[in-house]
């Protein structure tokens, strides 16, 4: 498929076998799959707006779901930093964040684009706003030859003035020992990038989660849980989800945490102070 090509669905039957070729020939199970798993409503809702590809796609799919987003200490957003800056996010729901985010940042600065796991680039109306990468660092050439990809194209991005965004967990939250729902740990590459950037860095923290379900699935079979997402998307049909902004963090105040450690410990705890 080319790279501007935009389908309708972002999964159909070809795609399932060619993730997957234990489904060849097995149109009828995998039907059944998508009614299950909800995924024939998500395939219905991308191609309800795909024809609005980019940030007015994410409003769309915001509005088909009936789901309002609050924005607190909005003002930031309309007067974010010029030429190149950087979002950190956490990421509690794997999808809908995202979606939020595109729409909330691309419809201030059309040159925005985020970071994100190679399988969204299934959501074709988005992906003139992803960079698509292979968090898991796969041993397949052809991936790890995206993700190098992903990289370079990252860096020449915000080096020509352009904002970008991060998850820097890499991945959907995760449940504790504790029954705690917290981001996984912050990628070392990830703040390595923001490093060398050296652009204003902007936190936004998403309030909520998703069913307790996905997150304990998560511990046991990570593919379960994985599978579960988009019938997550629908858990917020008519939610009101909360977004903070947090205030730009300058290259200046960055410089003063030396390690990566430290960095992305400053990063993600400047970020979850904003979880109230």
């Amino acid at each position: 498929m080319e790279e501007n090509t935009i389908k309708p669905n972002v999964l159909d039957y070809e795609d399932i076998c060619e993730l997957a070729p234990f489904f060849k020939g097995k149109r009828k199970l995998v039907n059944f799959l998508f009614k299950m798993l909800k995924m024939d409503k998500v395939n219905w809702l991308h191609s309800h707006n795909c024809s609005t590809p980019g940030a007015p796609f994410t409003k769309g799919v915001l509005k088909d779901l009936n789901a309002t987003v609050v924005v607190e200490n909005e003002k930031i957003l309309d007067n974010l930093p010029e030429g190149a800056f950087i979002t950190v996010s956490n990421h509690p729901f794997g999808a809908l964040d995202g979606i939020i985010l595109i729409g909330l940042l691309g419809s201030r600065r059309k040159d925005y684009k985020v970071m994100v796991n190679l399988i969204l680039n299934y959501i074709t109306a988005l992906r003139s706003c992803f960079i698509a990468v292979d968090p898991v660092a796969s041993s397949d050439p052809a991936k790890k030859a995206v993700s190098m990809r992903g990289i370079r194209e990252a860096m020449l991005h915000v080096k020509n003035g352009h904002p970008l965004g991060f998850f820097p967990a890499g991945s959907v939250a995760k449940i504790n020992a504790r029954l705690q729902i917290d981001d996984r740990d912050w990628q070392p590459s990830i703040i390595r990038l923001i490093q060398q950037l050296k652009v204003p860095v902007v936190p936004i923290y998403f309030h909520g989660y998703n069913s307790l379900l996905s997150y304990i699935l998560g511990r046991v079979c990570w593919p379960l849980r994985s599978l579960m997402l988009p019938s997550e998307v629908f858990r917020k049909k008519n939610a009101t989800l909360r977004v903070t902004i947090g205030n730009p963090i300058s290259v200046e105040e960055q410089a003063k945490y030396k390690s990566v450690e430290e960095l992305t410990k400053f990063l993600k705890d400047t970020t979850f102070s904003m979880k109230k």
